[in-house]
This record gives structure tokens, C-alpha cells and sequence, in this order.
């Protein structure tokens, strides 16, 4: 574990995320006035797992849903509009 004030982790950040990347560190602590207030690891994933069914269960699909003719959502009068 290697510990870097605030200055230091923003001067040394590439180094900082390499270091943390090629496995030299489980870790690394930011301090601030001496005092531990960050610590940093390696992100493990790609961010992405949860976007599949993130909306499970929050609405249903009416059944006729393939029954719409889309063309008919743009057939308002335009006249209204202009």
C-alpha cells in the first residue's frame, strides 16, 4: 500500500491507475492534512452489468403493443400545430 497526499496523487494519477492496473498494489490511500480520506483500488468490471432488466418489474407492456400502427402516432392534423 502506497500513500499519497492530495498533490501528489494529482500530479502522479497515471501513475497512480498503471501502478494499480499491473497489480504493484492492492490499493492506495489519499490523505489530506495527514489523515487518510481516499482509497483507491482497481475498478473490477466494465460498468456495464446492470443495464440489462435495470427496468425489471417497473412497467408492463400492454398486449395489443404490436398491434400499433406507428404511422398513426404521426397523422395528427397539422393545422392545430401551425
Amino acid at each position: 500500500m502506497k500513500r499519497y497526499n492530495i498533490y501528489e496523487a494529482k500530479t502522479n494519477l497515471s501513475k497512480i491507475a498503471k501502478m494499480l492496473e499491473n497489480k504493484e498494489e492492492d490499493y492506495v490511500i489519499i490523505s489530506k492534512n495527514d489523515k487518510p480520506l481516499l482509497k483507491v483500488t482497481l475498478f473490477e468490471g466494465t460498468g456495464r452489468e446492470n443495464l440489462l432488466g435495470c427496468a425489471k418489474g417497473m412497467f408492463t407492456v400492454p398486449d395489443d403493443f404490436d398491434d400499433i400502427d406507428i404511422s398513426d402516432l404521426f397523422e395528427d392534423d397539422l393545422d392545430e400545430y401551425l
